[in-house]
């Protein structure tokens, strides 16, 4: 009987395989246009786009399972006033998808909501992707179910609307959203993160409005939900719209479970007057658990004051005491001053201890085990 079955589950997956299809798009492939390809591919194809801009190519992806890789350099998606169902230049309605090495540009609808991609349910997977110039780069909705993972992806360029704030990214309330060596710059009026997911992780990214920049929150957790934020290194900026660069429960709680823990990240304060490294609002979310250890804080500004939870570990520093800002180097110069005072990364538990960095322009690389942990997403010796 197991021999069987064994036999049937193997011609079961011959057959699947047999199925599955490449589809080629590009200027020399038979399928030129993008939107072409999303509607001749079939469950558990795999697309390949040809390096080159594809204007005004906006599609309606319907499978429920896809890859789709940009080739080379990657391949350019600009919008051109152009935006599938009205919503934005690829619309995912349901379905499990991989997506890499594609840019998404110039997004706009009549709602002022025109995004890179519209996520709108089941699992999708972002691998080095660029969002510039979009009302919203990636924007989801609200399915509990749904999970969002995105690595080594750029967001940056909001455009300069106030009717409906611009948010590099809007996670609607989804299952579960990880985000791990991307890098966010150059807001306007909204945030560079926004996100009401059940559970929501920060690793290792760079979060940086920067000098041509004018976000309103860095990271805004408007709705609570279970937060781990490890590793990041968040940099408000001299042009900032609001003095809060991490915001937990501005709104109203949403899910049964509100935690939020920070460690090891460095936040920065470029601007003269002061800042609220983060924001509890404990009214709204009376039973919020909050833990805050070994945090570098940069700049003018206030973390653990007013805010109810635990803090440890957490020192401030000076902007004259890391390597370059200017260069987006926020490697402390003299790390040794913390020496042995901040909490040791083994009694965090595996998932709070540091194993990488922000490596630039995007993306993580592992760290070593340094003789004595720094405060501060960077530690000495890497």
């Amino acid at each position: 009987m197991l021999r069987h079955l064994v036999a049937f589950a193997a011609a079961l997956l011959l057959s699947t395989q047999a199925t599955a299809a490449l589809i080629r798009v590009g200027p020399t492939e038979a399928i030129k246009r993008v939107s072409v390809a999303a509607r001749l591919a079939q469950s558990g194809d795999v697309v390949e786009i040809q390096p080159g801009t594809y204007v005004g190519d906006v599609a309606v992806w319907r499978q429920k399972e896809l890859t789709i890789v940009g080739l080379g350099n990657g391949a350019i998606l600009d919008a051109h006033g152009q935006a599938a169902e009205g919503k934005a230049i690829w619309v995912i309605p349901d379905g499990k998808f991989h997506i890499s090495n594609i840019s998404f540009q110039g997004a706009r609808a009549p709602d002022r909501n025109g995004a890179g991609i519209r996520f709108e349910k089941g699992h999708l997977e972002l691998v080095n992707c660029r969002f510039t110039n979009n009302q919203m780069g990636v924007l989801t909705a609200h399915d509990p179910n749904s999970v969002l993972i995105i690595r080594d992806s750029l967001f940056a360029e909001a455009p300069h609307q106030k009717d409906v704030l611009p948010h590099l990214l809007y996670i609607g309330r989804i299952g579960r959203a990880e985000i791990w060596g991307s890098r966010f710059e150059r807001g306007y009026a909204g945030h560079l993160i926004k996100s009401r997911a059940r559970e929501t992780g920060l690793y290792y990214n760079m979060i940086n409005d920067g000098p041509d920049g004018s976000a309103s929150y860095e990271v805004d957790l408007p709705n609570g939900g279970d937060v781990t934020m490890l590793g990041n290194i968040i940099v408000q900026g001299e042009n900032t719209q609001n003095p809060v660069v991490i915001a937990y429960g501005a709104e109203h709680a949403q899910w049964s479970k509100n935690r939020l823990r920070l460690s090891h990240n460095t936040l920065v304060n470029a601007r003269w007057t002061g800042a609220w490294f983060l924001r509890v609002w404990k009214e709204k979310l009376p039973d919020a658990q909050v833990l805050a250890v070994n945090n570098l804080t940069v700049g003018a500004g206030i973390l653990s004051m007013t805010n109810a939870g635990e803090f440890q570990g957490n020192y401030p520093a000076l902007l004259s005491m890391l390597d370059d800002p200017s260069e987006m180097n926020y490697r402390l110069a003299t790390p040794g001053i913390y020496a042995g005072l901040i909490s040791p990364a083994a009694e965090l538990g595996a998932d709070l201890a540091p194993a990488m960095e922000f490596q630039p322009p995007r993306g993580t690389r592992p760290i070593s085990k340094p003789e004595r942990w720094s405060p501060g997403a960077l530690q000495p010796g890497n």
